[in-house]
């Protein structure tokens, strides 16, 4: 998977940006860096002349890749969701048992994060870090149906989709596909947010993870939604 990694592009809607970071070095730093840097102080303090600062760059050549730096949280949480689509397609395409193949794609959506050397100039695990606390601000806003709209959330959907056919897979006659799909995306980002900040709040912690948790509730709620 490495190997076919290293020459995927992430495709990343084009209105999120206004020139691809991925075609210069400048860009490549900026979106390198700004990940470190949300991470370190948080998506409200983070600001492009901060960023400007650290890369050694005018906060104009900052604008002439992103309008705004929610356009850059969006774009950096695309990549992320992009990322995590190629994991998944490439674990599970030949699983032929329908049910071991939505094993894994749960596995895929709900484990810990390693870091990818496909990507040098992306830190996988902080990039997650950034999503877990702060891509509910990506689309917490009075322009998500517009920016819905436009495709900014597309691949974030897509994964929805994909995961949402498995469990189709596994229970043609289950009622909520899209909901439950839904719910292991949203709640596996909110249980590493409770491990971290609010622990008395979740039970995944070793030997207990949220990849065991979500793995018990979409196959447990699956099949007994077949004896109702």
């Amino acid at each position: 998977m490495d190997r076919l990694l290293q020459s995927v592009k992430i495709g990343i809607n084009t209105k999120i940006y206004v020139k691809d970071p991925e075609s210069s070095k400048l860009g490549k730093k900026i979106v390198e860096k700004s990940i470190l840097m949300i991470h370190e102080m948080g998506f409200e303090k983070f600001t492009f002349k901060k960023l400007g600062d650290e890369i050694g760059s005018n906060e104009s050549s900052i604008y002439r890749y992103f309008e705004n730096k929610h356009k850059l949280l969006l774009y950096l949480t695309s990549w992320y969701w992009g990322w995590l689509e190629y994991q998944l397609v490439f674990s599970t395409n030949s699983i032929p048992d329908a049910t071991q193949k939505l094993t894994k794609a749960i596995e895929i959506i709900t484990r810990t994060t390693e870091e990818d050397s496909s990507f040098s100039h992306i830190n996988e695990i902080v990039l997650n870090k950034i999503v877990i606390n702060e891509y509910s601000k990506s689309y917490l806003t009075k322009e998500v149906d517009s920016e819905n709209k436009d495709g900014y959330f597309v691949i974030y959907k897509r994964l929805v989709t994909r995961l949402s056919e498995m469990i189709i897979q596994v229970n043609s006659s289950y009622a909520y596909p899209s909901s439950l799909a839904s719910t292991v995306l949203e709640g596996a980002l909110h249980q590493f947010f409770l491990k971290e900040h609010f622990p008395t709040l979740t039970d995944c912690h070793e030997p207990k993870s949220p990849t065991k948790y979500f793995r018990q509730l979409v196959l447990n709620t699956l099949n007994s939604s077949k004896h109702v």
